[in-house]
């Protein structure tokens, strides 16, 4: 009896070292790869993540500052603005909703526009898809189609950011992302013209920007070359 109230114990013994053991390895596992996959970026983080955060704020006309890949009151300004221009809470941290609207990825990937729809992923179509509702709907369905040809051209050109959200997010470029309609659940009309121009039907044969001349004041763009008409929209290269 006494024997095996020593074996008990000694087992006790055994697994509570065991215990403290794996603690200890788990915490200089964290101690030396900490986990950086963009967890959440904030004021104080360094590194190649916040670098890559501000190539795309920068890219998108939201910030103007060095790459140095430090998360400084700078950058936290250009998060605050882009985070307030699409609808986001406006606390200069970039989490999860931020990353989404950034177009970026827990592996920190971007997606681009290839010429097959496989090739991209259901978040870039939804994307797309909501831009097309916000922007068209209405419209005739070559020119939703359009309107989400001209987004697919703009990835493809030099001029412009080279991802689908880099390009629906870009600074002033869509007024239904500063009005927040970007927000809305598109219909099934304007998934299946994402899909389409994702597997290359492209109505506008290249253009890179459409507007409805009825509202529209700008100058520049009343300026430009007119290719064609699709119901309300005018598209020009």
């Amino acid at each position: 009896m006494e024997m095996r109230l020593i074996r008990i114990d000694d087992r006790a013994k055994l697994k509570q070292s065991l215990m403290i053991t794996t603690a200890i390895v788990i915490a200089l596992a964290l101690a030396l790869y900490p986990i950086t996959a963009y967890a959440v970026l904030k004021v104080g983080a360094r590194g190649e993540d916040v670098k890559k955060l501000q190539t795309k704020l920068k890219q998108w006309g939201y910030y103007s500052d060095s790459l140095d890949g430090i998360f400084g009151s700078n950058t936290e300004k250009a998060v605050k603005v882009f985070q307030k221009a699409n609808g986001l809470t406006a606390d200069g941290i970039v989490g999860t909703q931020t990353l989404k609207s950034l177009g970026i990825s827990a592996s920190a990937g971007t997606t681009t526009v290839g010429g097959n729809a496989s090739n991209s992923g259901s978040g870039d179509i939804q994307l797309l898809a909501k831009l097309v509702y916000g922007e068209a709907r209405g419209e005739p369905y070559k020119g939703q189609v359009a309107v989400a040809a001209v987004v697919l051209n703009r990835v493809k050109s030099a001029e412009f950011p080279n991802s689908i959200a880099g390009v629906v997010y870009q600074s002033g470029a869509f007024s239904v992302v500063a009005d927040g309609q970007i927000n809305l659940s598109p219909d099934e009309s304007a998934l299946k013209a994402a899909r389409d121009a994702m597997n290359g039907y492209d109505p506008t044969n290249g253009c890179l920007y459409y507007y409805n001349p009825k509202k529209t004041s700008n100058k520049w763009m009343l300026s430009r070359p007119i290719a064609l008409t699709i119901g309300e929209h005018v598209f020009c290269k």
